[in-house]
């Protein structure tokens, strides 16, 4: 399998998107495929999940500034076997400012053309994306094969999802026509609040837009988690949310399969790959 890149991004903040990212990082990584998540927030939040954020390192910045990134500096290991992570922090505003007023070269290719240089070396990519629709989020766009959105049920569920939606398609159009709208998927449900079962039941029966079965029930362990630093499907897996995001990875890789996906890892991960995983 070439590495298959996966972007999550909503143009709302608070739905879980991070969390989603990390997560899902993780789950196929504990499948034993080889993963780099890529932070591509200057909040870091994705980042600072791993325990790996640093307000002075270079990270994804770097990458879309830098001519020739060297790609094996800025990639870090993560506390997990088969997971390693591209970091983030502010210095990610500066860096897409100097991109858009850099007319020296392509602006909306830096990452993929960065991410050439270990396309061998991973199946996965996860890129976590900021709530915009900015130059670095473009640029995971064009070099992206799938793109899964988070949604939170509320009396505003779809904002701003026909912009992103447009703008998936704009990218396909012109830059990438690889790229897919894998779907939608509901996160912090509860299938004991009508207003949730209702908003989630007009989502799908409306057609507009492709939506994953599995919705990521709500959980106070998420929170914990992110206090914690780790994976809510390390923190707690026996969470229910946990429980989801195995189920929604799951449904993801079967729909790539139907695609005729051929889901092989590149090589099989060995501690030597990275440190030992975390205990709970």
């Amino acid at each position: 399998m070439d590495m298959r890149i996966l972007s999550v991004i909503n143009l709302k903040g608070g739905v879980a998107k991070t969390i989603s990212s990390v997560a899902i990082a993780h789950l196929l990584a504990e499948k034993g495929f080889r993963v780099l998540l890529v932070d591509n927030d200057k909040q870091g939040d994705a980042s600072r999940g791993y325990r790996r954020r640093d307000e002075d390192g270079a990270g994804i910045d770097e990458i879309m500034t830098a001519r020739r990134p060297d790609m094996g500096s800025l990639i870090q290991h993560t506390d997990f076997p088969g997971l390693d992570i591209i970091t983030a922090n502010m210095k990610l505003l500066k860096a897409n400012l100097e991109v858009l007023l850099d007319q020296t070269r392509q602006q909306q290719t830096r990452l993929k053309k960065a991410l050439e240089q270990v396309r061998g070396q991973y199946d996965f990519c996860v890129i976590d994306n900021a709530p915009d629709i900015n130059i670095s989020t473009i640029n995971a766009l064009v070099a992206s094969n799938d793109v899964i959105v988070p949604l939170e049920v509320d009396d505003n569920t779809t904002e701003g999802l026909a912009e992103l939606a447009e703008q998936i398609e704009f990218t396909r159009e012109d830059l990438n026509p690889a790229l897919t709208f894998r779907g939608c998927f509901i996160t912090k449900y509860d299938k004991r609040n009508e207003a949730h079962a209702q908003g989630a039941a007009q989502l799908e029966a409306s057609g507009i837009y492709p939506v994953f079965r599995t919705k990521i029930r709500t959980s106070r362990k998420v929170s914990e988690s992110t206090f914690a630093r780790l994976p809510i499907t390390v923190y707690s897996k026996r969470s229910n949310a946990a429980i989801d995001y195995a189920a929604l990875v799951e449904e993801y890789l079967a729909a790539l399969q139907a695609d005729g996906v051929a889901l092989l890892s590149v090589r099989p991960v060995t501690e030597s790959d990275t440190k030992k995983e975390v205990k709970e």
